[in-house]
């Protein structure tokens, strides 16, 4: 019995220790993609491809870093700026999966204006984000991991086969409903 409580408490510490090593991985990851020189680069980077490759069960982790006013070296033509560690976060967080503007940032864009050339479109909505308080973009972006709605979203835009859809919707669905027990 002495044996089985043993090997649970070391499980148990591993499972722990591997969970803060993830987030002070992230936070590397974040501060090596922020030597890129251009936003429009940012997924070209290794580093961005190590924390996409986590796919979206990174994202509450990755949400953590929204409100990280670090600077960095990263230029965006589309703001005229150099982003902030947090912003770079957001950017990964929408390349990982599509967010809905509109319900995540509290603004509609019915003329559909994004940053010419580039892909990461949740970029134009920096300014605004940073105007309404980017802990209240937080809290809306984390409430929307935790909803119902999250279950059937699929971006528009994914290379994803139909099949890897309903794997990550079954998936999703589960972790969602976890995620709603611990609130």
């Amino acid at each position: 019995m002495n044996k089985f409580r043993l090997v649970f408490l070391v499980f148990f510490l591993i499972l722990n220790l591997g969970f803060s090593q993830t987030k002070s991985e992230i936070s590397t990851l974040l501060e090596g993609i922020s030597k890129t020189h251009n936003s429009k680069d940012i997924e070209k980077s290794n580093d961005a491809k190590k924390i996409m490759n986590f796919g979206w069960q990174i994202l509450p982790m990755l949400s953590e870093f929204f409100n990280d006013q670090t600077s960095t070296n990263v230029k965006s033509d589309c703001i005229g700026r150099s982003l902030n560690k947090g912003e770079i976060a957001i950017i990964l967080a929408d390349r990982i999966e599509g967010m809905p503007y509109a319900k995540v940032t509290g603004i509609q864009n019915c003329t559909l204006t994004f940053c010419d050339q580039n892909k990461n479109f949740i970029e134009y909505y920096l300014p605004f984000i940073k105007n309404n308080g980017v802990e209240k973009f937080q809290v809306n972006y984390q409430n929307w991991l935790k909803s119902d709605e999250r279950i059937d979203w699929t971006p528009y835009l994914t290379n994803k086969s139909k099949k890897e859809l309903v794997k990550i919707k079954k998936e999703r669905e589960i972790a969602i409903k976890k995620m709603q027990v611990n609130n």
